[in-house]
């Protein structure tokens, strides 16, 4: 496929046992000033499931999916926990392989969505000698096969609901939370990320209701930064009291795989907010390994190289100190 000789599957990692949820916490914030007590607080969401993240099993399922699909071996190297980037890069150039596409578990551009991916690559093929040039794959937000397995997950949550409130059920599409000035910067020319994730709701509506009309709402989760920092509003959780509509589908499309931020923000907290006001609320799955998701990754593989993001598209955002 293409002039690649590995397939390398790149996510963020999460903690797989509770002694590693503070470890891994404090991986992600390096350098951010995040205070401490919203650390403890995160790290309760973890420790409520046990300490464990589901992501690192979903990218093994996930890859267990692809491995049958690509005439390649494939790797997986997470930034913030095991196995980091830095140490697949090394069994890799270890194994012979010399030129890799990168497969990122995130659909959309902005700096914590690609730059940031494209900057820890960098930095892990840095620190190993002879490591393989890594080519990262495109965008896929509005990847028919991205679209494909969102919408028949949508559709399984809609018919959760009672028969009489499948159709009214209003679709609330949500995604990461992200600095105002970050989302701004998204992209070639600014406002990228959001600008993306409206076109995949849209594309998704579509195919779920066959091409018919369906109201539908972007919202968003999960914001982790300063009170005084303005980010992408409104919350999930603020929203759902204003929904004027029987029911609600939740259908994380920021995601594509489960993260704790889906299952504690959505499947606790989100949740609870609709039980008290009395509004009926189904989740739609992530991505996960929908066959048309995982048929994605192939064709992806087949198309022409992507052309590099410049340096200058999604700049770093400053960080305090801390």
């Amino acid at each position: 496929m293409g002039n690649y000789d590995a397939l390398l599957v790149v996510s963020f990692g999460g903690p797989e046992k509770p002694d590693d949820v503070m470890p891994f916490l404090e991986n992600v914030v390096r350098g951010r000033g995040i205070p401490r007590e919203r650390l403890l607080e995160v790290e309760a969401h973890y420790q409520r499931f046990g300490g464990a993240s589901p992501i690192n099993q979903q990218c093994r399922d996930l890859i267990a999916a692809v491995e049958p699909t690509v005439d390649l071996p494939v790797y997986w190297g997470n930034r913030n926990w095991h196995p980091y980037l830095e140490d697949t890069l090394r069994q890799m150039a270890s194994d012979g392989v010399r030129r890799a596409a990168a497969f990122v578990t995130s659909a959309y551009s902005s700096y914590s969505a690609c730059r940031q991916y494209i900057d820890d690559i960098a930095l892990a093929r840095a620190a190993v000698e002879g490591a393989p040039e890594v080519v990262k794959l495109r965008h896929y937000f509005d990847h028919p096969g991205f679209v494909a397995a969102m919408a028949d997950h949508t559709r399984e949550a809609l018919d959760r609901l009672p028969a009489g409130l499948r159709d009214s059920a209003r679709l609330v599409f949500t995604a990461h939370s992200i600095p105002a000035s970050m989302a701004a910067t998204a992209g070639p020319g600014g406002g990228a990320y959001e600008a993306q994730l409206r076109r995949a709701a849209a594309l998704i509506t579509a195919e779920v209701s066959g091409g018919g009309d369906r109201e539908w709402d972007l919202v968003w989760q999960s914001r982790s930064g300063a009170p005084h920092i303005p980010w992408l509003e409104p919350d999930v959780c603020d929203h759902l009291p204003e929904v004027d509509a029987p029911a609600v589908a939740l259908v994380p499309i920021g995601f594509v795989s489960d993260h704790m931020e889906v299952v504690y923000d959505l499947d606790v907290e989100a949740a609870e907010t609709a039980r008290k006001i009395g509004l009926p609320l189904v989740r739609a799955s992530t991505a996960g390994t929908h066959p048309r998701f995982v048929s994605m990754v192939g064709e992806l593989l087949a198309e022409p190289e992507p052309v590099a993001c410049a340096a200058t598209c999604c700049p770093a955002p400053p960080r305090r100190r801390g």
